[in-house]
């Protein structure tokens, strides 16, 4: 049929005359670009501005091989098949492009077609469609809407837009950190701004400070040194960035948190909303009732002060694609130290005191936890706290040596004196440790150390020689007593706080005979208080004995609900 259409047109060229060949050849061009089984047939013409036609596919070349198609390969699909076949409208919009790259562009009267005119728009469409993320054969791409965060699989997906800072400077986002700044109050940096004139500060300025942010020429001021007492002995040294840096702290915080914590290890507590210390001691508990009563107890040496800066760079790049939160990031970890006057230059350490360091401690330390949930661990981590619990010493000796070389990757250090293989309830984690219950129950209870501690904190609020009224006592110790209380409510051990509660009674009270001093106050007092003669003279009588007086007869005067009224907190209760 393909030789009888050809014979066709030639003889009919032929008796029209050369005047008509032009227009005929034209026509032969057109109808080229349209087959059928019967047939090439004429396409219809295309309006003027409308949208223009799908090239079709290359003719097929046949030969004679007894009314047979003979196959071919198509360059688009990488299969054979059968031409000509039956082409629908999807397979011509999926093929047009590349059926005017491989064919070879001519009509059967060895003229242009169609199909190579339209070459420009079959371009343009095809590189369109090959820049959406196609999800498979014949399925529209699955979109994700704005601000969606990636599911955590690796760990390493990057924020979805490179516009971050402008997240970071938009007008909600800056009301929210002002606002959280302003409750969290805290002293001055260096520059000596106040939280109560950072408001004022930022209508003057925001709009510079806006534009740096945005140009990614913003440089922090360094931080202010400050040195804390710890508990077992020696310093901790904290870094107290300006309020204003800590504004743009928590609005960078606000931006990347929600982006970056549904990546993190579900044994992860330090640091993340929604999940606090007692969540991770529970979890503890739990482990070691399964019967893991082996803990490979991990403290890393000054953690916060030898962070690598390169090293926590490089876990950021992996997941941050705006260039300026990138080098706003790094600014702020290379700010300077600012200790009696003079300001040093920091090369690694990320100081603690600022809104943003929690939040890069975790980005440093997920690839541990993710490695240990590839090895099959059962860990708990809380910051730079990690426990890991396990059967056997045998088998607690070996993950200390994989976290030693773990830790190693990331520049980091273990501390050999404090870091331990051993049994949980000889070991504190965050302030508790374990005991064994009748029926081998697993309990929870204060550790020795942090209760030495809290002892050591309520003689120095009680101290005799104070100087302050007894109003200005109940007040402080009020103060500590809710907080220590709130954190260990998860202690099982109700004899314990009882004993405490008596003691500290008996401190308090030993600080009223302290003021009163002598015995004809004494006397006066506790007269006064309802106490009998005989009991109040007998009190007097040994003034100067305060703390073995304050625990015999006093207590008539000073009874527990005395202290109930004046606000001091049972912690038994």
């Amino acid at each position: 049929m393909v030789a009888a259409t050809h014979t066709n047109r030639k003889a009919t060229i032929r008796e029209t005359g050369p005047a008509a060949r032009p227009a005929l050849k034209e026509a032969g061009s057109e109808a080229a670009s349209r087959w059928t089984r019967t047939g090439y047939e004429a396409a219809p013409a295309r309006a003027s501005g409308q949208e223009a036609a799908k090239p079709s596919r290359p003719r097929a070349r046949r030969r004679k091989s007894g009314g047979c198609a003979v196959k071919s390969k198509d360059p688009y699909l990488g299969r054979s098949r059968l031409t000509p076949e039956r082409a629908t409208a999807e397979g011509r919009s999926e093929k047009s492009a590349e059926a005017v790259v491989t064919g070879d562009g001519e009509g059967p009267n060895g003229r242009e077609s169609e199909a190579a005119v339209s070459l420009g728009r079959a371009r343009s469409q095809k590189s369109r469609q090959l820049e959406l993320p196609l999800e498979g054969r014949g399925e529209a791409p699955k979109a994700r809407r704005s601000g969606e965060v990636s599911p955590a699989a690796s760990g390493d997906e990057r924020s979805g837009t490179d516009h971050l800072m402008e997240l970071v400077v938009g007008r909600g986002n800056a009301k929210v950190a002002l606002k959280r700044v302003r409750r969290n109050k805290g002293s001055p940096g260096v520059d000596g701004m106040t939280v109560d004139e950072l408001p004022k500060h930022l209508v003057e300025h925001w709009e510079e400070i806006r534009a740096q942010l945005l140009d990614g020429t913003y440089q922090p001021k360094p931080v202010r040194e400050v040195e804390i007492p710890k508990g077992g002995g020696g310093v901790r040294k904290l870094g107290i960035p300006t309020v204003l840096d800590r504004f743009i702290q928590q609005s960078i915080l606000q931006v990347l948190q929600p982006r970056f914590d549904p990546t993190f290890s579900e044994h992860s507590h330090g640091f993340r909303p929604g999940r606090n210390a007692h969540d991770a001691v529970c979890e503890a508990q739990r482990y070691i009732q399964e019967g893991k009563r082996v803990v490979v107890d991990v403290d890393l040496e000054k953690f916060f002060d030898r962070v690598n800066h390169d090293v926590l760079m490089g876990r950021l790049e992996r997941r941050i694609l705006d260039k300026r939160m990138l080098g706003l990031i790094r600014r702020y970890l290379e700010a300077g130290i600012m200790a009696n006057g003079v300001a040093t230059e920091r090369y690694e350490g990320t100081p603690q005191g600022g809104p943003l360091s929690p939040l890069l401690a975790n980005v440093l330390l997920d690839e541990v936890d993710k490695e240990l949930e590839r090895r099959g661990h059962s860990f708990v981590r809380y910051a730079d706290d990690c426990n890991v619990y396990v059967r056997s010493r045998r088998a607690g000796e070996r993950v200390m040596e994989a976290l030693k070389s773990l830790y190693a990757r990331l520049r980091l250090r273990v501390n050999e004196t404090k870091s331990a293989v051993a049994r949980p309830w000889e070991r504190k984690f965050l302030g508790y440790s374990f005991w064994v219950a009748s029926g081998r129950v697993v309990r929870r209870r204060v550790a020795p150390k942090a209760l030495a501690a809290m002892k050591r904190r309520v003689r120095q609020i009680t101290s005799r020689n104070g100087g302050r009224s007894m109003r200005r006592v109940f007040a402080e110790l009020r103060s500590f007593l809710l907080g220590w209380r709130g954190y260990f409510r998860l202690a099982e051990t109700p004899r314990i706080f009882r004993n405490l509660d008596k003691w500290v009674r008996h401190r308090l009270r030993m600080v009223q005979l302290k003021q009163w001093k002598r015995g004809k106050t004494i006397y006066r007092e506790m007269r006064r208080r309802g106490a009998n003669d005989g009991a109040a003279r007998r009190v007097a009588a040994n003034s100067h004995r305060w703390w073995r007086n304050s625990a015999m007869l006093l207590n008539t005067a000073l009874h527990t609900s005395y202290y109930d009224r004046e606000g001091v907190p049972r912690l038994a209760a």
